[in-house]
């Protein structure tokens, strides 16, 4: 699959049902360029579209996660037109939807700094881990920017109200602090972050493939949805639909007759 994607700044590497994702331009802090925001979005596509991968990684190597935007990226997108600037800024929202909107769901193995568009990574993952070491910071209005094309997703993951701080001050914050907003789910020392990570990419695994995608979806579709009477039928239907498809049956079946459902198989 690498070389069919023909990838330079990742790695992507499939054990099992699960699939991993590593940042590899370490030497830049990991951070991304035109090129990487293609890769990403190639890598994600590909996965989503492998029936045999059930969760995905998303990591990354040397000491940072993610530092945002490639300086000599950013270089190059000060002498854009806003025309050019609209259209590489909606490459990197396809990039970041595309991740967000996976079937298959994306962990990230936060193993340092992640600042800026990294924080955009972080919070398009389904689950995040971070090590204890790690820092967070929305840096952008420093520069005279926003955060606007990863505010959609890191609002959803901090909160409007902790949202409101992080954008305005750009105060850089620590593991702790990023699990006590919500950001990340997990803190873990750095020597445990793999086994944490593994741990939760297994359970992911270990699930009925069609159930996962379809629980992600229900959050999708019903996070800030007034409960009524649309909301009501439409669960019902979901779960009367799920009841009867092939591996719910067989999942229910297989735990009442004491065996391994057909996709553990």
């Amino acid at each position: 699959m690498t070389d069919a994607l023909n990838l330079q700044r990742l790695k992507l590497a499939v054990s099992g049902h699960v699939a991993r994702v590593t940042l590899d331009r370490a030497d830049v802090r990991n951070a991304f360029d035109d090129k990487t925001i293609v890769e990403l979005t190639a890598a994600f596509r590909a996965l989503d579209d492998d029936p045999n991968v059930r969760a995905i990684v998303l990591a990354a190597n040397g000491p940072a996660f993610c530092a945002g935007a490639d300086l000599n990226y950013m270089k190059r997108m000060a002498e854009y037109s806003e025309a050019e600037n609209r259209a590489d800024v909606l490459g990197l929202a396809t990039m970041l939807n595309t991740i967000y909107t996976s079937s298959t769901p994306v962990i990230a193995r936060v193993q340092g700094d992640a600042y800026a568009g990294g924080m955009g990574l972080v919070a398009v993952c389904d689950i995040a881990v971070a090590s204890d070491n790690a820092h967070f910071c929305l840096s952008e209005a420093r520069l005279g920017l926003m955060p606007a094309t990863i505010a959609p997703y890191v609002i959803r993951a901090m909160g409007a109200r902790t949202a409101h701080r992080y954008f305005i001050t750009a105060e850089r914050f620590d593991a702790a602090e990023a699990l006590r907003i919500g950001f990340v789910h997990q803190v873990t020392s750095a020597d445990q972050l793999d086994a944490s990570v593994d741990a939760i990419a297994k359970a992911v695994a270990s699930n009925s493939p069609n159930a996962v995608r379809e629980c992600k979806q229900l959050v999708a579709n019903f996070a800030g949805r007034d409960i009524d009477e649309t909301l009501i039928a439409d669960t019902a239907e979901r779960i009367a639909r799920i009841r009867a498809s092939e591996e719910g049956r067989d999942g229910v079946r297989s735990f009442l007759e004491k065996r391994k459902p057909s996709w553990l198989e």
